[in-house]
């Protein structure tokens, strides 16, 4: 009997605990520091990312996986007569979508299914576990993608930003907008749209302060939330992560709030003490304007 088998990249940030529970198979991103790529989860980790930033200065960048990375990954797959779905970082952010779908053409045409998340980390994930689940209820690869291409409209992400340092090294805030940034304690939100990671608020003052104000919007909407499964992504902010997941459990009747550790896209790009929440909405439900 063909067996549909589930992948995403690094960049999903997807818990072991879920690789081993649901089968899912990760496709690893490269990091890149001075020219040497690592790759992700394997050769460095979070920790090794932030001392060595600390220690040089510099902020490394990630690269995809190539073309002949994925076929070596699906290849033994596809010969024992499975069906790959594999679920791609926004195409907009990465060559990681074009490269698999070089790698599909040479398989047989239908064992090889593509899908843009446009997303990235916990929305990814999130994604992911849904296929797995649908897999296990025994869905065709043909449903499962259909399914995503209908979820991956409705992921939401909030991710709080604790200070500009990583956004600045990275060239996306000016000086003079990390000075003021710094002075003020201001922490940029940072949410998807159209598979592009946009700043879509800032918070100004303690940190504790700018997660009670994000919980209290998400739980005003919360109504407008599918509450099966949020995520709560972490990168050296445990105690936040656990604040948020304690508070959401008392204050709505969500079924499952699962903590992740944020990998190689949020440290590299926002950096440590980072900490975001992932949802889907309901259908015909905005979250924001």
């Amino acid at each position: 009997m063909t067996q549909v088998k589930i992948f995403a990249d690094s960049i999903s940030d997807v818990p072991e605990r879920w690789m081993e529970e649901y089968d899912i198979g990760i496709i690893p991103l490269y990091v890149v520091f001075s020219g040497t790529a690592y790759k992700d989860r394997h050769e460095i980790t979070t920790d090794e990312i932030y001392r060595r930033v600390d220690e040089t200065g510099e902020l490394p960048h990630t690269t995809a996986p190539s073309p002949a990375d994925f076929i070596s990954a699906f290849a033994p797959y596809i010969d024992k007569g499975d069906t790959i779905v594999f679920i791609s970082m926004s195409s907009k952010l990465s060559s990681t979508y074009q490269n698999a779908l070089i790698a599909a053409d040479d398989f047989p045409a239908g064992s090889i299914f593509v899908v843009d998340s446009l997303n990235v980390s916990g929305g990814i994930a999130l994604l992911a576990r849904k296929a797995a689940e649908a897999v296990r209820e025994g869905k065709t690869a043909e449903q499962v993608v259909t399914m995503l291409e209908e979820l991956r409209e409705r992921v939401e992400i909030e991710v709080l930003v604790d200070s500009l340092d990583y956004l600045h090294r990275g060239g996306r805030v000016s000086n003079v907008q990390h000075m003021l940034g710094s002075l003020l304690k201001i922490r940029p939100v940072l949410r998807i749209k159209e598979g592009n990671v946009i700043s879509a608020d800032k918070y100004r003052g303690k940190k504790e302060k700018a997660v009670e104000r994000m919980l209290h919007h998400f739980t005003e909407n919360i109504h407008k939330v599918d509450r099966e499964l949020i995520i709560v992504a972490q990168t050296l902010a445990e105690r936040a992560a656990d604040y948020i997941k304690s508070t959401l459990l008392e204050r709505t009747d969500t079924k499952e709030v699962a903590i992740i550790e944020g990998g190689c896209a949020i440290s590299c790009h926002c950096g440590p003490r980072t900490v975001a929440i992932m949802y889907l909405r309901r259908p015909g439900c905005q979250m924001y304007a």
